[in-house]
């Protein structure tokens, strides 16, 4: 798919990827969702969420702000009044529904911004306080603080606050066609990143000059395509700590004889596309190569099994037993639905590829099926995104699978 452009877009293409209808529609499922629920208003806080349903994009996250949702009607978004500037830039919704709190509230202990936001919305009505009635939050969100939960349940006397578990971000679970052209979008630019990062390894370098090349290509983007910055900076376990996930870079060099797993991801438009390969400098040891061998038929018996109406804890066992036949075990999940990431995550916090998951893969979801292996002091990791298409997998990349080995 070609990237979308400004024609397609309902204004200025860096401050609104999407047309005007593509958040209308969005709203709309998540207000059917909301009725199903028995949900009067919802409390939207997770910035991804925010981003999916109103366009709003912003570092702002750190204070708290939010999007709050009738079951029917208009949504409104609060923000600090520093940031609605930047909402106005970046959000489909007009002038009378963005609202900033004053800056009077940041960073006090005898007050919250919740406590103005909650009293304005009340105020409009777009938060409803009835009696037997239930207001949906995102409990589970990572910017919405204890703080926050405290001031609105203070707000409401009457109805109950409830977690939406996750309403908002099932909703987003499957791509539209127009989202979809951003992954491919993310999906060339995490190519190109990959593609710098294998040819920026070699012994003597130290790590922290491999990630400035690794940044500053993901930002560079490709194909003319712009890059975003990513919700997880590139991870690059060296070495020993090859072994342990989710370790980033030091100021020590590569060494020979060494394995180092990159793990990043290329992003158009808040949209990502993770990746990740293992690349030794020298000589592999025979373990890594065995592991590496199993590993990547592990990965080809996933992408074979990953089709609509397969359920996603028969995808885990087939890679379970595909490496079970070379001895080798993986306790964590093998992958999970991808999108929108802001920080500090690129998952959706959805369907797993576990066992004990029983969501059914459907097509048009985004999947990064992601393979670590990490070991006692070594480790290797291989990994794809892709999207679900009618009879299988179509994946965003195209770097070669397998063990990376630079002489």
């Amino acid at each position: 798919m070609t990237p979308i452009s400004p024609e397609a877009a309902d204004g200025d293409l860096c401050a609104r990827p999407f047309p005007e209808q593509e958040y209308l529609d969005r709203l709309g499922a998540v207000q059917a969702r909301m009725t199903e629920r028995s949900l009067s208003s919802l409390i939207v806080a997770d910035p991804a969420n925010l981003y999916y349903l109103t366009g709003y994009n912003a570092w702002s996250f750190y204070m708290p702000q939010c999007l709050i949702v009738p079951v029917d009607g208009d949504c409104h978004l609060f923000t600090r009044a520093m940031d609605a500037a930047g909402a106005h830039y970046t959000a489909f919704l007009p002038t009378d529904r963005i609202h900033g709190y004053p800056d009077q509230l940041v960073n006090r202990p005898d007050a919250h911004p919740f406590d103005w936001i909650a009293a304005r919305a009340l105020e409009i009505g777009v938060l409803t306080d009835d009696v037997g009635g239930y207001v949906g939050a995102e409990f589970d969100a990572h910017f919405f603080s204890v703080r926050s939960y405290l001031s609105l349940r203070s707000a409401l006397k009457t109805a109950a606050l409830v977690d939406s578990n996750e309403l908002v971000n099932w909703v987003r679970v499957r791509k539209s066609p127009l989202e979809r052209a951003m992954l491919h979008s993310a999906g060339r630019i995490a190519q190109r990143v990959m593609e710098i990062a294998l040819g920026e390894l070699e012994p003597g370098r130290r790590q922290c000059d491999v990630v400035a090349e690794i940044q500053h290509a993901q930002a560079l983007g490709a194909q003319q395509l712009g890059g975003d910055y990513p919700a997880i900076v590139p991870m690059l376990p060296t070495g020993e700590t090859a072994g342990t996930p989710h370790l980033t870079w030091s100021d020590l060099p590569l060494r020979r004889g060494e394995a180092t797993t990159v793990e990043l991801a290329g992003v158009f438009h808040r949209y990502h596309a993770p990746l990740a390969r293992t690349v030794v400098l020298g000589k592999a040891p025979r373990r890594l190569v065995d592991c590496a061998e199993a590993t990547s038929e592990g990965m080809a018996a996933v992408l074979e099994k990953l089709r609509p109406g397969t359920r996603t804890c028969d995808v885990h066992r087939e890679f379970a037993e595909t490496i079970g036949k070379y001895g080798l075990t993986k306790e964590s999940r093998i992958g999970y639905s991808i999108g929108i990431g802001y920080p500090p995550d690129w998952g959706e916090r959805t369907v797993s590829l576990r066992p004990g998951d029983e969501t059914v893969i459907e097509e048009n979801m985004a999947f990064h099926v992601i393979l670590g292996m990490w070991m006692d002091g070594w480790g290797y990791e291989t990994s794809e995104s892709l999207l679900i298409g009618p009879d299988g997998p179509d994946l965003l990349t195209d770097i070669p699978r397998g063990l990376t080995i630079k002489a």
